[in-house]
């Protein structure tokens, strides 16, 4: 008991823990980077492009889960054959995530494409950001084509011990996104000042960039570059493997992905003014969750890599730690949100009423942090190092889907609650989960061992 609560004194885990979270921590920082640019120079454009280029990225949030869950499945399985030492294995689940990711891409650049319109409509019925959400998408929509591949790429990085790498290439495009954003948006040197079709632009030049510096990137020595035998063939037994961690994940992300996104649709129909402020506190939350995100993706691969080679006392005792360290720094994050609320209001230029909207969030924000933090560690990493996938879809299809988005959809449509109260109501699962988590970590069920010695 002593060995397990005793969590800073094994220095190789605190090395290992650093070496992994610092540089995924900063990736992600740097990708809330771009969305808090968009927020903060087309929120001084004017709050309604801020507004619909909010809402019409939700289309990619969605994207986005999906692709996470086959880039986890891609984490899971890779980081145990990693801790195997099964270099052939790893190659073969990393063109199985590759050939997936592109179908769902062009999936997603078809619909941006073809039927913008109807998408807009799914989150607004205010006609003017309708308008403006096309024009991002239609532009947008190209960059859809290569995020889920280049997602692939990083995620192999990563759990190949190469988390810098993947900070490297994330933090040049994010600047490159930023500087490109000031260019387009606000027209500078003798360029037209293009709004929201700017912002768009320079999305997709930043992932056309990353898109091949990944590809190249990947042929350097000691990296993993697919190979053109395994993207053409079919592993029977690799598939039914991906495709057993991936449904419950998928599902799991999809349950998540969705419920988040009718939380903006529901704030989208409350007004102008509701739809900035959760502009503005999105991309806030987006921000603070880069540390969690960056603990989460660490363990997932430390307790991977463990329960793969076999150990799996030693896999077990590093979720004991992470999950020390998952309630420290739910307080850390929480303490912060409450300490920048004040502030929050100078991020953009909004009108008074959406001031006070955006102060109420941060409150309410502020207790939901912990158990987004506290969450996201322990079910996105620890337990899903162990492919205990599952328990994340009972959990978010219960807390989210019969307690959150029900009561945040009464307020919004029949009860016509005050925004503050809507708010809140959507931050429920996280809280009302917790206790749940600890239970389940308990038992265990995520101490497995997946690999094969003959895939």
């Amino acid at each position: 008991m002593k060995q397990k609560l005793n969590v800073f004194s094994d220095k190789t885990f605190l090395q290992k823990l650093i070496h992994l979270t610092l540089p995924i921590a900063f990736q992600n920082l740097m990708l809330a980077s771009v969305a808090a640019a968009d927020a903060l120079m087309l929120g001084h454009f004017n709050q309604d492009s801020m507004s619909a280029v909010s809402l019409a990225t939700q289309i990619q949030f969605i994207q986005n889960m999906i692709i996470f869950a086959i880039v986890g499945v891609e984490s899971i399985l890779g980081a145990q054959y990693w801790g195997k030492k099964d270099t052939e294995s790893v190659n073969k689940v990393f063109c199985l995530s590759l050939k997936m990711s592109a179908i769902v891409s062009i999936f997603f650049f078809t619909a941006c494409e073809l039927f913008p319109e109807q998408l807009m409509l799914i989150f607004t019925d205010q006609k003017e950001l309708v308008t403006t959400g096309i024009e991002y998408l239609r532009i947008a929509g190209f960059s859809y084509l290569l995020t889920g591949i280049s997602q692939s790429y990083l995620c192999m990085m990563k759990i190949t011990d190469h988390p810098e790498r993947t900070a490297l290439i994330s933090s040049c495009t994010v600047v490159i996104n930023i500087l490109l954003n000031a260019v387009f948006i606000f027209g500078l040197f003798g360029l037209p000042a293009m709004d929201v079709r700017g912002a768009a632009l320079a999305t997709l030049i930043s992932r056309i960039i990353e898109f091949f510096w990944c590809i190249a990137n990947s042929f350097r020595k000691n990296y993993i570059h697919p190979k053109l035998k395994y993207i053409f063939s079919f592993n029977k037994i690799l598939f039914i493997d991906f495709v057993k961690c991936l449904y419950p994940l998928l599902g799991a992300s999809l349950f998540w992905g969705i419920g988040f996104t009718s939380y903006s649709a529901f704030m989208g129909h409350l007004g102008k003014d509701a739809t900035a402020a959760n502009s503005i506190a999105a991309v806030i939350r987006d921000l603070l969750t880069c540390l969690c995100n960056g603990l989460c993706s660490a363990a997932g691969i430390m307790v991977g890599n463990e329960l793969g080679s076999g150990d799996l006392e030693k896999g077990k005792l590093y979720g004991d730690r992470m999950l020390v360290i998952a309630t420290i720094t739910g307080f850390i994050i929480t303490a912060l949100c409450f300490i920048i609320t004040p502030f929050s209001i100078h991020f953009g230029k909004l009108s008074q009423t959406a001031d006070k909207f955006l102060i109420q969030m941060m409150i309410v924000m502020s207790i939901y942090m912990f158990g987004r933090t506290f969450n996201t560690i322990v079910i996105n990493g620890i337990f899903a190092a162990g492919g205990d996938t599952m328990y994340d879809m009972y959990s978010l299809a219960i807390c989210m889907w019969c307690i959150a988005v029900p009561l945040a959809a009464l307020g919004t449509f029949k009860f016509h609650w005050p925004v503050f109260l809507v708010y809140a109501c959507t931050c429920l699962d996280e809280v009302g989960k917790i206790p749940w988590v600890i239970v389940h970590f308990k038992k265990y069920k995520w101490v497995k061992d997946l690999t094969r010695d003959n895939l």
